[in-house]
């Protein structure tokens, strides 16, 4: 975790729920990363991350830029009309757009811009899987776009498998970029085919594993569930909680945000963090935006 060094980083909320609940922003697919190509699109971008570096401000932090590209892959890519020449054009292009926000925000006391990586399937559901060396290969011109665009790092956020983890952290290296791995669990605090999150971790480590681990998209009083007993919990260096309590089939079933309380979030992560000596990156995921993470980190 060297890159994080010895100090806490804001980074950014539940980006796609925040565009289409409280700005009516269509996103087809889920995808946030066509508005890197659009002058509406990159101020109303520009808006969003520049809320966060307001906290990290107030809050005497670093900052994380994580781009909008979670479904900027092949498979979710094609079928928003992108193949593999207009992916990478995008990817670059988003992570430029991070690098303005960078010199723009001057003042905060350092940070980072990363490319971020979303699973090949739904972020949700185990479905089929592929062996890593797949992955890594699905997974590297995406890595290879950020790295040539002088992105600081990677994050893959929302996975549900060791394997896809494997084979993006071997992208990664393969193309020199830091990167840390993000799982996701269901309320039971484990990987949506059951797997416990420390035996994620630890099969993943095995292999040489990320710069750091990342939980995201659950909210705290599930990840508290996983996180129960002895574990690598020091590999943990993020957290980005969603704001409902709702498991993740209901969250894909829900007509309406659930926006949760801010103050009930940090409640419940508080008693998370304590579990979690490594911790250094905070933001927040589905349901949350600049209020909660706000709260998360008390400004």
């Amino acid at each position: 975790m060297e890159l994080l060094a010895d100090r806490g980083w804001v980074t950014d909320g539940g980006l796609e729920t925040d565009l289409i609940f409280h700005h009516g922003v269509d996103l087809p697919e889920f995808a946030a990363f066509p508005l890197v190509e659009e002058a509406s699109g990159l101020e109303l971008l520009t808006r969003y991350y520049d809320a966060y570096a307001d906290i990290a401000r107030r809050a005497g932090a670093g900052l994380v830029l994580e781009t909008p590209t979670w479904r900027a892959n092949p498979d979710w890519g094609r079928s928003l009309g992108y193949d593999a020449a207009a992916l990478d054009r995008v990817n670059r292009a988003a992570v430029g757009f991070l690098h303005e926000r960078r010199d723009a925000v001057g003042d905060v006391e350092a940070v980072l811009v990363g490319g971020t990586v979303g699973p090949r399937g739904d972020g949700y559901v185990a479905g089929e899987r592929l062996a890593p060396e797949e992955y890594a290969d699905y997974h590297r011109p995406q890595l290879a776009s950020f790295k040539a665009a002088d992105a600081d790092l990677a994050t893959v956020l929302t996975l549900v498998g060791a394997d896809e983890a494997l084979g993006v952290v071997a992208a990664a290296r393969d193309v020199g970029l830091p990167v840390a791995v993000g799982f996701t669990v269901e309320t039971d605090g484990r990987l949506a085919g059951g797997t416990p999150l420390g035996e994620a971790i630890a099969t993943v480590d095995a292999a040489g594993g990320p710069d750091w681990y990342v939980v995201n998209c659950a909210h705290p009083t599930h990840v508290a569930a996983g996180l129960a007993g002895h574990g690598p919990w020091e590999r943990i260096g993020g957290f980005r909680p969603n704001a409902s309590r709702m498991s993740h089939a209901e969250l894909d079933a829900a007509e309406e945000l659930d926006e949760g309380d801010p103050a009930e979030l940090r409640a419940s992560y508080d008693a998370v963090a304590a579990a979690l000596p490594s911790l250094r990156v905070l933001g927040g995921c589905c349901g949350t935006d600049a209020r909660h993470v706000a709260a998360l980190w008390r400004v």
